[in-house]
């Protein structure tokens, strides 16, 4: 005779999981704070995007002080400019056109800060592979070790050297992983117009990538 297997524990937690209320959309958060300004609605927000949103932003200016601020400074715009929100409107990429462009200005305020933190960190002597391989991929967690190695300062360098819509879109692209159509609407430009940038944005990349890692030609004795 086979054992009786006791199901009464596995049918109770079903039940306690079935009557748990679905979680909210970022967009029904949102809503509930703009009917009520519960403090604890946009503190939901600012914690759904802590991690994700601070490691885009420290991926984006090489920097965790300035991410911290940058941070900062877009979570102040999202609550002052919340009536702005429109309704239809998925949140997170006009979060992410808020932090992109906070990054995009503390970039041109502090140029020169970055540049020679940049140019500190440049060597020769990695094998010449495609840019491409050294974009993808996702940080565990914001103190990852490996965005701080020598690959991953070289390949900041490289992309120090785009102009600064350019680095938003392989930001937002390569290091975030979003999708074209949600790149379009943070950026507000078409498709089309996307894909054509991202394709013309690796080709530079890749060029850029190349001639840093010639090797120098070694002195003359």
């Amino acid at each position: 005779m086979k054992p009786q297997l006791d199901t009464a524990p596995i049918e109770m937690d079903l039940i306690r999981l079935s009557s748990q209320p679905p979680e909210l959309t970022d967009e029904e958060i949102v809503s509930a704070y703009l009917q009520t300004r519960n403090s604890q609605d946009f503190e939901r927000l600012v914690h759904r995007y802590e991690r994700e949103l601070y490691t885009f932003l420290r991926r984006f200016l090489g920097d965790v002080q300035q991410a911290e601020d940058v941070f900062q400074a877009t979570f102040l715009s999202v609550h002052l400019r919340i009536d702005q929100f429109e309704a239809g409107r998925r949140f997170r990429p006009w979060l992410y056109a808020i932090a992109s462009n906070k990054a995009i200005d503390y970039m041109r305020r502090n140029r020169r800060h970055q540049a020679a933190s940049l140019d500190a960190k440049m060597s020769y002597g990695a094998s010449e592979d495609s840019m491409i391989n050294h974009l993808a991929g996702n940080v565990a967690s914001p103190d990852e070790k490996a965005i701080v190695n020598e690959t991953g300062a070289r390949v900041r360098a490289a992309v120090q050297e785009l102009n600064e819509p350019t680095q938003q879109l392989i930001q937002l692209a390569f290091y975030q992983g979003m999708k074209y159509s949600d790149i379009a609407d943070i950026l507000q430009i078409p498709l089309g117009t996307v894909k054509s940038r991202v394709f013309t944005a690796i080709r530079k990349l890749n060029q850029i990538w190349m001639r840093m890692n010639e090797t120098p030609p070694s002195s003359m004795p």
